[in-house]
This record gives C-alpha cells, sequence and structure tokens, in this order.
C-alpha cells in the first residue's frame, strides 16, 4: 500500500484566506482493510535551546524543547457516503480491492493561529540523534495572524506548515501509511497606519581637521642638519628661534564639520521585495575650505531573532546587504557653499534594489518572534579622494523598521471589522467531536464541496475502485487520539465566507536547511 500526496500550487507560496486543496493518491496492490483516511493541515513552531549549567554543579548543559501547534485542521476524506445518513460505528473496518484510489480534499487557511493549551506526547517527542527529547507543555500563548514559514536555524528554531495524510489501519501490527507535503506560508499585512508629517531619521556628525601641508624635501633635509649642529642652542645661526610644527589642535584654523542624516518615510515600514524609500543628507555646518567626498555607502538590513524555550531566552542577528558600494570618490557640494546646505546622495544608487525574498515579514507568535534595524553605512573622504591622503570616515546609522508581507488584506475583510469593532463580536458554536472517529473535521467555508461526518455524510472515494464494507469482527482502529477542534477566532469568524485574495503577492522563499545540519523532523507516528 502506497500513498502520496499532491497539491494545488497556483501560487509560490499560500497566505490567509486561502484555499488549500489537492489530492491524496492510493494505490492498493493487494486486498488490505483500513479505517479512515483523514487528511491534516498543520503548523507547528519549535524550539530548541540549552539551558545554562548551574553555578556551583558539575552538570552538562540539557536541551529545553517548547512546542507550539499553531493550527491543526482535520478532514476525513475516507469511510464514503453511506446513504442512509448515518456514520459507521467506531472500529469498522473496509477492504479495498487492489488498485488506485484518488480523494480530493480542501482546507481554508485561517487569520489567527490556535494554539492548543496541551500538546500531545508524539508532539513533544524530539530525536536528537540517540537521545529522546520530551517537550513541556507551554505556558505563554499569543494570539496572532499566523507567523510565516521560518528556517535558518537548525536544530534550534523552526516555523513550518504541511498537510499530512494517514491512512489508518484496523490491525495494531501494521503500520498506519503516511505522506507528507510541505508549504511555504506568508501572512497578509496588518492594515497599515496613516502616513504621519516628518520622517523618521538617524543622524551622525563629524568633524575634520584642517588640512597641514607637510614641507617639501629639501626641507626637511635642511631642518635636521640644522638641528644638529645646534643641539645645545634652541636658536637658529640667524639669532631667531626655531620654529617648531603647529599641530591642527593649537591652530586656530577652524574645524569642518558635518551632518549626515539617514531618513525614511514616518512610519518607517519596509515591504518585502520591494524598494527603500531611503533619503541621505549630507548637511555642511560650518565653514570648510576643502572638497568632501563620499567614498562608501552601504545598505544593510539586520533581523533579530528572539527564540524562547519556556525559561531560556536567545536572540540570533542575521544580516542581509542591500547594497554595497566603495571607492567612489564623488564630491559633494563645494567649498563655496553657505553654511547650511544639504546636499542629497543620488538614489539611483539603490534604486533597484529590493529587499532579498529570504527576509521574512516583522513577527510575533508564542516562542518565536523577529524583528528589524536598517543600517546605512556612509563613509566621507576630505581634503583628498586618493587613498591614504584622505581622511577617510565611515558613519554607521540605524533606524528600527517593520518589515510587511506587502500583501494586502481585501478591503471588505477591514470594512466588515471596522462595522463590528462597536458590536459584541457573535462567534458560531464550537463544533462537537464526532462519537465514530477520534478526528472530526473542522467545518470550513469549502464544506459544502466536502460533507460533513455531522451532517451523516462522508465523501465517497474518486478512484477507479469502490470501497466494499468489511464483514465480519471489527477490529480496533489503533488511531491516537488528537487534538479538539478549536473555535474559530474574531477575525476568522468574519472571514468566513470571503474569498481569497486576489491581488500582488511578494515572493518568498526560506533558505533550506544546510546540508547535514541538525532538524526538526515530522513527527512520524502521529
Amino acid at each position: 500500500m502506497n500513498v502520496t500526496i499532491v497539491l494545488d500550487r497556483p501560487h509560490s507560496h499560500f497566505t490567509n484566506i486561502d484555499f488549500i486543496s489537492g489530492r491524496v493518491y492510493l494505490r492498493v496492490s493487494n486486498n488490505a482493510n483500513i479505517s479512515s483516511i483523514v487528511v491534516k493541515l498543520e503548523g507547528e513552531s519549535k524550539t530548541r535551546l540549552l539551558a545554562p549549567s548551574r553555578p556551583g554543579y558539575n552538570d552538562r548543559a540539557k536541551p529545553v524543547l517548547e512546542v507550539h501547534k499553531l493550527l491543526y485542521k482535520v478532514n476525513c476524506v475516507f469511510p464514503p457516503f453511506q446513504g442512509n445518513g448515518n456514520a459507521p460505528p467506531l472500529g469498522t473496518s473496509y477492504t479495498l480491492t487492489a488498485g488506485n484510489y484518488e480523494y480530493p480534499f480542501q482546507f481554508k487557511l485561517p487569520i489567527n493561529n490556535a494554539c492548543n493549551t496541551a500538546n500531545s506526547l508524539s508532539t513533544n517527542l524530539n530525536f536528537a540523534g540517540l537521545q529522546v527529547e520530551v517537550a513541556k507543555t507551554p505556558t505563554r500563548h499569543v494570539k496572532q495572524t499566523l507567523p510565516p514559514s521560518l528556517s535558518g536555524f537548525p536544530g534550534e528554531a523552526e516555523i513550518k506548515y504541511y498537510v499530512k495524510v494517514t491512512v489508518n489501519r484496523p490491525s495494531l501490527l501494521k503500520e498506519n501509511p503516511r505522506a507528507f507535503a510541505p508549504f511555504n506560508f506568508l501572512p497578509i499585512e496588518p492594515p497599515r497606519p496613516p502616513k504621519a508629517d516628518g520622517e523618521a531619521y538617524a543622524r551622525r556628525q563629524h568633524q575634520f581637521r584642517p588640512s597641514i601641508s607637510e614641507p617639501s624635501a629639501s626641507k626637511k633635509v635642511e631642518k635636521w642638519f640644522s638641528r644638529k649642529s645646534s643641539t645645545d642652542s634652541a636658536t637658529t645661526p640667524a639669532g631667531t628661534p626655531a620654529a617648531t610644527p603647529i599641530s591642527p589642535m593649537e591652530s586656530k584654523m577652524p574645524l569642518a564639520r558635518f551632518s549626515v542624516d539617514a531618513r525614511l518615510p514616518n512610519p518607517s515600514i519596509l515591504t518585502c521585495n520591494e524598494e527603500i524609500p531611503l533619503r541621505i543628507l549630507v548637511k555642511q555646518l560650518s565653514e570648510r575650505d576643502e572638497n568632501v567626498y563620499l567614498q562608501m555607502v552601504q545598505i544593510e538590513i539586520i533581523g533579530y531573532t528572539k527564540i524562547v524555550a519556556h525559561d531560556v531566552v536567545r536572540t540570533e542577528t542575521n544580516g542581509w546587504v542591500v547594497l554595497s558600494m566603495s571607492n567612489m570618490a564623488i564630491p559633494l557640494g563645494s567649498p563655496t557653499d553657505p553654511v547650511g546646505t544639504e546636499v542629497s546622495i543620488n538614489r539611483e544608487y539603490w534604486a533597484g534594489k529590493t529587499l532579498p525574498n529570504t527576509i521574512a515579514p516583522s513577527f510575533q507568535t508564542c516562542n518565536i518572534s523577529r524583528y528589524y534595524e536598517l543600517e546605512v553605512r556612509v563613509g566621507l573622504g576630505y581634503g583628498s579622494y586618493q587613498h591614504g591622503k584622505d581622511q577617510l570616515i565611515v558613519l554607521p546609522l540605524r533606524l528600527p523598521v517593520k518589515i510587511f508581507s506587502g500583501i494586502a488584506p481585501p478591503p471588505a475583510l477591514l470594512e466588515r471589522m471596522l462595522n463590528a469593532a462597536s458590536q459584541e463580536p457573535v462567534l458560531p458554536p464550537r463544533p462537537n467531536s464526532h462519537a465514530g472517529f477520534p478526528h472530526s473535521p473542522i467545518d470550513s467555508p469549502g464544506a459544502h464541496q466536502y460533507p460533513s461526518p455531522q451532517q451523516g455524510q462522508y465523501l465517497a472515494p474518486a478512484g477507479p475502485s469502490i470501497a466494499q464494507p468489511y464483514q465480519g469482527s471489527a477490529p480496533h482502529s489503533g488511531a491516537a487520539p488528537g487534538y479538539d477542534d478549536a473555535p474559530p477566532s474574531y477575525e476568522d469568524a468574519i472571514a468566513s465566507d470571503m474569498p481569497p485574495i486576489d491581488g500582488p503577492r511578494r515572493d518568498y522563499a526560506p533558505p533550506p536547511p544546510a546540508e547535514g545540519a541538525s532538524t526538526f523532523a515530522i513527527d512520524q507516528k502521529r
């Protein structure tokens, strides 16, 4: 018996309110008994950190594991429709003849996460080499929009989404065939706040020393001989006092002062796969007699990932270089410019440089959160554009920013939430688990295509063969108990009958795990 699952992928990733559909293909080589075929839509957030050793104790650091089931939906695509409106009794098995079977399924992705207060034992298990680690029941839960798929921290933190199919067999001595289909998820962005007056900016000031001309080689030799011939005298042969070099600090020449600004629209929001609306200004704060040059510009996105595993907290830092240019030697303004002159650096240098598609939007979930800073490094040279002769200074400028996914929520959804903000939310009743099966499908907007067992109906197999009820004793199904169906959130209840988002979508491709790196494996026994 072999089972596979194929997803319909109209986009490179899925988002909230999307319908995720596909088909289950079951190939039976010989007659076999099964109890049910269950398709699950799951999302998990896992973290694993090493707890610090206790002072005074010679014990090894132990890993701490925290698991949150962010998304869990179930759809039973088999047994078939019985015709009498009654569900088959618990333990009933069916005999599938040899052949190929096909079962369609469909889920609707919600808006918010729905963490369970207690995870099953199989969810809390993690295998690290030959060691078995068990996660404690989490106590902190955050009700937020579903976070994006996240990778890049093998064996430490991960957010993954997948569809899983399980063929439950009545015999405890036979393994239940399973198949998985992972997919990338990118959430819709929250409503953008109105633009405020002014700009958000970071500023640095610097002052350059005045250029002091060096003496020629002949004067240096003459000065050296004069010092040697008059070691005991403080005067020259002419009787005048010996001239000492004047340092720039002792001179009365004014210092050339400049300020560099990095400015963004207020509030500071960047969008995935779009250009950075950045302005860089160089302002002259004092008079000068030399040229100032732009020598380098570097723009980098710095991401901070806060990872929590119960009482252990760690922050990982990543960087994405958007632009890096050096040895530019571009003059900024003129020495004759009055004080207060501002020179804007040409935006064509970073025009067309979009954010990399591996950057996830800012998010916060129960045990993982991500926030960003924009770092702009501007290198200025004063006096000369030649390397080694200019007074080169690199000024780092940092701005806290938020990154949005660029998938705008439907206007109809925003209008409904605005109209219902002043009303008391009325949530649909929580569905009851069916007595005949340990896993009951959650009612969704696509349920009219796939009848629910709560209505006494089951989806018939769409294959060349038809399953026949097993005649005889009904062995135990052996299915492991699952999670209870979580009630929908207020936002999900409002968006229950809305169509998928029809608009532009940004490219998002989380980095794959490195070859040979430790990673969390999808639980095979659930």
